[in-house]
């Protein structure tokens, strides 16, 4: 009798079990490859014929995807461009949204008759303004010629190899070497700053003005006046070598669009009914709650007006500019509001506006070089200030419906000149450069120079532009009249001028000319202007 050893015995029943188990997974995958062969055998013939390719496909990629060398990563050279860039544009988004800030703003500070005009001037004249500052006043402004305007760089044409800075720009915009962002971004930010002097003067010239001749001011406003101006101070111009500062638009922007404003007003005489009997009656503003918003709204635009002409993602200078600003609107706020209740008795709601953004005016050429400190008293200097010179214009029967003139030709001057008294000087601050920046104000123990220096910079620019804002709006006056009939006036521009109604079905004004019942309208406008 044969004997098979124990661990024979249990080797091969543990084969037979992997036989078995073996056996069972073969027929598991001998089953799919039947059930996949008769899948594909029920597809139809082109189908089938798919299948070889789909298979070389796959092989190239997997082979592509072995053999390709993955590619090296951005320098911190170009993170840096691209982060600057962006914050360049978003704060370019920022002003640009401030047309919905001044045209929300101006609607709500006149009358319901009007409101279609002022929106479809504060509309169309961005657009305008993209034209025109493209084709002549880019070129004007910052492109390289002699210390009065620059001669090249049109149509954004000429050599540039932004973003490269200093010595390396080798272009024809040299006063911009100094941000290292592409040539398109330069541009878009500084186009947001010029459709800004354009719109200021919209408020100051609302409810009587024919929307064509605002149109033609408008183009050469931006393509012309302002631009020449801002070549004197940011292209590389006199006043820049002159030591005069401007940080971000104080007179460059605000100033210009104020004086452009103020002779506008002038030219075009008070509103029917404005001045009676040596009286000044109240022309209320139809809605004080867009109003506040378009305040709101260019309360935040400002955060790209001034932090953003950095030009580049500076942390500190963002966040010290961003704050000053800041405190400066909130300082000018509380100061208008505490003089209007003062001064006229109730704290009213026109003034409490007009006092922040003359706080925002006030700080917009001193931001980046004042403290915190500096910045609260240029913000509340700047409420007082708003609310006397809204007077002031009144009592010399210059008719503003919404105060354009004292925030920003009045507070753009105070803020000027508060660089000169102010400014904690060169080497306390590192993102305007080593050595550059306004001298020592007068209140930081530096002399009354810096001021002297803004001082002749604000009359130059102020001169000039009154002399050429004046000049158009002669010529505009002579050829096709700047005022609408008397007629139209009453009725309002928006069936006048426009054809329609901002708000077609409600109540209208008690009487045709909008004064308050009991006031006479017997003050006509002259026929012809």
């Amino acid at each position: 009798m044969s004997f098979t050893p124990m661990h024979t015995q249990k080797s091969k029943i543990k084969n037979r079990r992997l036989s078995a188990r073996n056996y069972a997974k073969s027929s598991k995958f001998n089953s799919k490859i039947k059930g996949v062969n008769l899948g594909i055998k029920r597809l139809s013939p082109s189908w089938q014929a798919c299948l070889p390719l789909a298979c070389l496909i796959v092989l190239g990629w997997g082979y592509v995807a072995v053999a390709q060398t993955p590619d090296a990563g951005p320098t911190t050279a170009e993170l840096k461009i691209a982060l600057d860039t962006l914050w360049v544009a978003i704060a370019a988004f920022l002003v640009f949204f401030m047309n919905a800030g001044f045209g929300m703003l101006e609607t709500g500070f006149c009358r319901q008759k009007n409101a279609v005009n002022v929106l479809s001037k504060n509309l169309i004249v961005f657009a305008l303004a993209s034209i025109a500052f493209w084709a002549i006043g880019f070129g004007l402004m910052f492109g390289d010629g002699n210390n009065f305007l620059g001669t090249s760089g049109f149509f954004l044409t000429g050599a540039d190899n932004s973003p490269a800075t200093g010595d390396a720009y080798k272009g024809v915009f040299s006063a911009l070497n100094w941000a290292g962002v592409p040539l398109a971004a330069k541009f878009l930010f500084q186009l947001a700053f010029a459709g800004t002097a354009a719109t200021i003067v919209s408020g100051a010239v609302a409810e009587r003005i024919k929307f064509v001749d605002f149109l033609i001011f408008s183009v050469l406003l931006v393509g012309i006046a302002y631009p020449i101006t801002g070549h004197w101070i940011w292209g590389g111009g006199w006043l820049s070598e002159f030591g005069f500062w401007d940080f971000a638009g104080s007179t460059v922007v605000h100033s210009v669009g104020g004086w452009a404003a103020l002779m506008g007003a002038a030219f075009l005489g008070p509103r029917i009914g404005k001045y009676q009997d040596r009286q000044v009656v109240a022309l209320p503003g139809h809605n004080m709650s867009i109003a506040t918003l378009g305040c709101l709204i260019l309360w935040l635009g400002w955060f790209g007006f001034n932090p953003g002409s950095t030009m580049a993602a500076d942390a500190e200078a963002i966040a010290h500019i961003a704050v000053t600003t800041n405190m400066a609107a909130a300082a000018g706020g509380i100061a208008a509001t505490g003089t209007a209740w003062i001064y006229l008795g109730k704290p009213d709601l026109s003034m409490i506006i007009n006092g922040i953004l003359a706080g925002l005016v006030g700080i917009t050429a001193p931001c980046a070089f004042v403290n915190i400190p500096g910045s609260l008293i240029i913000g509340f200097i700047a409420g007082v200030i708003v609310v006397f010179s809204v007077t002031l214009f009144d009592k010399i029967r210059i008719d503003d419906p919404v105060g354009a003139t004292s925030v920003h030709l009045v507070c753009g001057i105070w803020g000027t000149l508060a660089v000169g008294l102010w400014s904690v000087g060169p080497g306390v601050y590192s993102w305007y450069g080593d050595g550059a920046g306004p001298s020592a104000g007068l209140f930081a123990g530096g002399g009354l120079g810096q001021f002297f220096i803004q001082l002749v910079g604000v009359l130059a620019v102020g001169g000039i532009t009154v002399l050429l804002s004046s000049i158009f709006w002669l010529i505009l006056k002579a050829s096709l009249g700047i005022r609408v009939t008397r007629e139209e006036e009453l009725e309002g521009l928006d069936i006048g001028e426009h054809g329609m109604e901002a708000y077609s079905g409600f109540l209208k004004e008690a009487t045709p000319g909008g004064f308050p019942e009991g006031h006479s309208s017997a003050e006509i406008a002259p026929d012809k202007y």
